[in-house]
């Protein structure tokens, strides 16, 4: 059966993604694997009984989380596992697993062990795991269960890629994906090309029998008016790309998916390109 994994530091942040994830884990009749990562250059200076006994104390809130979540997952399995290394280098090699099909992370999670999920921990697994990656900040309470995903288009032709996947999402919750169309040049050639790319995207989703909703925003930045829209419409979850469109302010910024994965206040779904052929009928 296939998985979410999640990042777990016990933090009020990383819980919340672990309640995010199992309700996505029950729609889509997927387990749920819990990861802690133990960096042993840091317990060292922490703990002087050694990594073992901190070992132990995760097992035994490990075993207290999946006592008070289990019931919720029905026949599905919550599972942990504990490893030692690098954060967000074992959080991508577990993402490598075949069965794992979405990763969710908390973005700024500390726990009484140490803190380890900054924005740049979460930004690295954005960019390198090989699986969809949802995001959630710190302090963030939205609805666990999907209503309105927000898919934002640009002119890269990589934007339409996140369409099956964001599909699928919208399918098990019956949610409505509102196509939101960034125009950040008036350039007649672009408009075009943006436009074209909507119309597909409405085929698709007309052929899946999927609510949507269709609107336009002029923008100098993807990252402000997607989430500025989002805000506006009370939505669940924002679908981007890793690779978008470069702006003028993106260059300042930074890329596009990271300013989304360290500022929006809703949940974002980050896709590679090579993601799209994810299989999602294990």
């Amino acid at each position: 059966m296939k998985k979410v994994l999640v990042a777990v530091d016990f933090s009020t942040c990383s819980i919340n993604a672990l309640e995010h994830a199992i309700t996505i884990a029950v729609k889509a009749d997927a387990d749920v694997e819990m990861m802690f990562v133990i960096k042993p250059e840091s317990t060292r200076d922490m703990f002087t009984e050694g990594p073992q006994t901190l070992s132990d104390m995760v097992k035994d809130k490990f075993e207290e989380v999946v006592e008070k979540y289990k019931p919720l997952m029905g026949k599905r399995k919550l599972l942990y596992l504990i490893k030692e290394g690098k954060i967000y280098r074992e959080i991508i090699k577990e993402a490598e697993r075949k069965d794992v099909f979405l990763v969710m992370v908390g973005t700024h999670g500390a726990s009484g062990f140490e803190e380890f999920w900054i924005g740049s921990n979460a930004f690295r697994v954005v960019s390198a795991a090989g699986k969809p990656v949802i995001t959630i900040r710190g302090g963030v309470s939205v609805s666990r269960h999907l209503e309105k995903i927000i898919l934002p288009l640009d002119s890269t032709p990589e934007t339409r890629q996140k369409v099956p996947f964001t599909a699928y999402m919208a399918k098990i919750f019956d949610a409505e994906i509102h196509i939101l169309r960034v125009y950040t040049s008036k350039v007649q050639a672009i408009v075009r090309r943006i436009d074209s790319y909507s119309e597909q995207v409405i085929t698709h989703l007309e052929e899946e029998n999927i609510k949507y909703v269709l609107e336009a925003v002029n923008a100098d930045n993807l990252t402000d008016a997607t989430i500025e829209y989002a805000l506006n419409v009370n939505a669940n979850l924002i679908s981007i790309m890793t690779e978008q469109e470069t702006t003028a302010k993106n260059l300042i910024l930074g890329p596009y998916a990271q300013q989304m994965v360290n500022h929006s206040p809703i949940p974002v779904l980050s896709i590679h390109p090579k993601d799209m052929m994810v299989s999602l009928g294990r």
